[in-house]
């Protein structure tokens, strides 16, 4: 994403007039104001960003600092729990722990680029963390790539909806958009309604390549990329929806899910969750 995010959001401020009479003083109101944005560094292989923010609706921005592939998952831990119980747990295979709920956040854009998810934070502790684990096969957590962070109550008339111009529902195994994808600057509103976690990473393909190229390169990582890291939204708990800022140019675009199926702990992609969307 080469745009500001902010002139995302821009036009989702409210505004508000006192009623008033020729006879009445004038009354403030209280007017809920744009998402804060808050910007995440991510290197190869450490996180830089706050140690405590603001709660409530929150645009998270993921810059990509390194010389690989990075997100940014989101994490709430439960209240009696740590960022080091998150990392010990993390260190046995299989999915993060039940008390560590995912709730989204910037998907891998490509090195040097950017990517966003708006969600809500509650108060409380939380983790980011990148499951990324190329090249090389080990998961970038494992070199360093998880820290905690706090959040604290939301500020007085923050933002507490986003206005969506479309959806993707995540869902056993696959993408349903509310409409067709179409060229412009689009705001998708990004709900899980399966009942595992789910992702959707969004690759612009380039000119002659398909989906079977990406596949090929994500196991040999040799050579330029088939196609654009545009990022998207990290895994999401069964529920849990954020909102993804994008521009799309014509092109064709593959919608994807690298997530480990709670069965058998393979890629959700290997169950068909791909999907090629082609903008005229």
């Amino acid at each position: 994403m080469r745009t500001p995010v902010a002139r995302a959001f821009a036009v989702l401020a409210l505004v508000g007039l006192a009623a008033c009479s020729t006879r009445e003083k004038s009354q403030a109101v209280v007017v809920p104001v744009a998402p804060p944005i808050v910007t995440i560094h991510a290197t190869d292989y450490a996180y830089q960003a706050p140690d405590s923010i603001s709660g409530g609706m929150v645009t998270l921005r993921l810059i990509n600092d390194g010389h690989a592939l990075h997100h940014a998952t989101i994490l709430k831990l439960d209240t009696t729990k740590t960022v080091a119980d998150l990392e010990a747990a993390l260190k046995h295979p299989g999915p993060p722990p039940a008390w560590a709920t995912p709730l989204g956040g910037p998907n891998a854009p490509a090195p040097g680029d950017t990517s966003n998810a708006t969600l809500y934070l509650a108060p409380g502790h939380y983790a980011v963390v990148c499951f990324v684990d190329m090249p090389g096969g080990v998961a970038h957590f494992m070199k360093g790539m998880i820290r905690g962070f706090v959040v604290r109550a939301a500020a007085e008339g923050a933002t507490t909806s986003i206005a969506a111009d479309n959806s993707i529902q995540l869902v056993d195994y696959g993408f349903v958009f509310a409409q067709p994808l179409t060229a412009g600057h689009h705001v998708f509103a990004v709900r899980n309604s399966a009942k595992q976690p789910h992702e959707v990473e969004i690759v612009k393909l380039a000119p002659g390549k398909t989906t079977n190229d990406v596949l090929a390169w994500l196991q040999k990582p040799v050579g330029p990329p088939p196609g654009e890291a545009l990022g998207g939204v990290a895994a999401e708990a069964p529920g849990v929806m954020d909102y993804l800022a994008m521009d799309i140019t014509p092109g064709n675009y593959l919608f994807i899910c690298f997530v480990p199926d709670a069965k058998d702990g393979k890629p959700h992609f290997t169950h068909g969750m791909m999907h090629v969307e082609t903008v005229t």
